[in-house]
């Protein structure tokens, strides 16, 4: 039974892309909003963990409108794939990505990202389009992302065969060399990690929307163990294959010999700032992965 749903959702995902390849931006996303809000109507579990975390983050209080932003961030994630695709053929012309991504980056986060020597910690979430803002980095310096492999072997490898080139890489989340990412950092490459996934281990309990939520710490640990510059950023849609790339001054933290406080003090502020970012475009956040846990 497994086998045929893999093999299903395979086929699937061959026919979306063949799709995407031969139609234009404005067709394809048109097409990619239909088939999420079809996905929404059958995806019964997420879309009731999407609509619970929305009531729990206080952005809407009422079912019926926590229901219409889940269906909006569906939606916004069916763009995402779209908008990835599709700019790893335009981005190749430097005129046409810059009249695409309007910038506003910190002057010293920028001083950070243009020293080819310096290592760069660049934190986001599931907010905007991550993939769209790696690749604009990796114009100004190497990048290197960490992934989860998706349960779906078959569509793994489809992904993979369409996935970063160039100067944006990616290494698995989970891998046996615990050094690699102070390897990147060394090499003076941007170490981009996604943050607010739960944590397994519990360890950090950091506020998301006034609410204990377990949170990876990777971050934060590297910036107090190497001095690595450590920004927050994100990317937001505004418009047709047009986005707002957005990276704030360095988070700097100076270890104090009680790195648990020090480690918290970080999380705290990747967590706020995350927070601002939601509510500038809640409809632009994945919502349906379970943030809070018990």
């Amino acid at each position: 039974m497994k086998n045929l749903r893999h093999a299903a959702e395979y086929a699937g995902a061959r026919f979306a892309l063949a799709l995407c390849d031969r139609t234009d931006a404005r067709r394809a996303l048109a097409l990619a909003e239909r088939m999420a809000d079809a996905w929404f109507a059958l995806d019964f579990k997420r879309r009731r963990v999407a609509v619970s975390n929305i009531l729990a983050s206080g952005l809407e209080t009422k079912w019926h409108r926590a229901l219409r932003l889940a269906r909006a961030s569906y939606r916004h994630m069916a763009r995402v794939i779209v908008e990835s695709l599709k700019a790893s053929t335009v981005f190749a012309d430097d005129a046409v990505r810059r009249s695409m991504i309007e910038t506003n980056i910190h002057p010293a986060a920028m001083e950070a990202l243009t020293d080819p020597h310096r290592g760069v910690i660049v934190v986001s979430g599931h907010i905007g389009n991550w993939e769209i803002a790696a690749r604009a980095l990796s114009f100004i310096k190497p990048v290197v992302g960490v992934t989860r492999p998706m349960n779906n072997p078959l569509v793994e490898n489809l992904i993979q065969q369409r996935k970063p080139w160039g100067r944006f890489t990616l290494t698995p989340k989970h891998d046996a060399n615990a050094v690699r990412f102070l390897e990147t950092l060394a090499r003076g490459k941007i170490l981009a990690l996604l943050v607010d996934q739960h944590a397994p281990d519990m360890k950090y309990m950091i506020p998301f929307f006034g609410r204990p939520a377990a949170t990876h710490a990777s971050a934060a640990l590297l910036h107090l163990v190497c001095g690595a510059p450590l920004c927050f950023g994100y990317c937001l849609r505004a418009g047709m294959m047009k986005f707002r790339l957005v990276a704030l001054e360095p988070i700097a933290v100076k270890p104090s010999g009680k790195r648990k406080e020090d480690v918290e003090t970080i999380l705290r502020r990747i967590s706020a700032e995350l927070e601002k970012a939601i509510r500038l475009a809640p409809d632009q956040y994945l919502w349906a992965h379970r943030r809070w846990r018990q």
